[in-house]
């Protein structure tokens, strides 16, 4: 297994194919790339990526789900990443534009969900700001995972610790 290469502000991981980067202050632990491939993304693991469990394919659909950019692709083929776009601070954004969400407007009268996992995080789900040590984060139409343990070091945002730490609700 390759070993991650640091980038400014986080990880990249590769599989010969794609390089996949992580930026963990941008992360909300929403919790979408080890719920949909544990087999690459599985924070219970050191390195946490496996570029090798699924396929290119698989990876590059789940990283789009990630709803803050904190997971972003792109191919190592200069060739087919002639469509990505640059913003003014020449960071390349490797999402695809139809993943954005809907706008505000959409979504202004949708109420935000809260659910208790069993033996888990509290998960929110919908539009919604989340204010925390003097950050916001806006999520649009994704869901966050919120500690309930108090062992997580992503505070306040699950990052799976509650397993580990034999966490439960009684």
């Amino acid at each position: 297994m390759d070993k991650p290469r640091s980038f400014s502000g986080g990880r990249r991981y590769t599989n010969g194919e794609i390089t996949v980067y992580w930026k963990p202050d941008a992360c909300v632990h929403a919790s979408h790339c080890y719920r949909e491939l544990i087999e690459v993304f599985d924070p219970g693991r050191r390195p946490w990526v496996d570029m090798y469990g699924a396929s290119t394919d698989q990876i590059i659909e789940t990283v789009n789900l990630c709803p803050t950019e904190a997971l972003t692709w792109k191919w190592n083929d200069d060739a087919k990443n002639k469509d990505i776009d640059q913003d003014q601070t020449n960071h390349v954004n490797f999402r695809r534009p139809d993943l954005s969400g809907p706008s505000e407007e959409e979504h202004k009268d949708k109420p935000a969900v809260i659910k208790v996992m069993s033996d888990g995080p509290l998960v929110i789900s919908g539009s919604f700001t989340v204010l925390y040590n003097g950050i916001k984060k806006e999520v649009n139409d994704s869901l966050i995972s919120l500690c309930r343990c108090g062992a997580t070091s992503h505070h306040p945002f699950c990052d799976g610790t509650h397993r580990k730490s034999g966490f439960n609700d009684n």
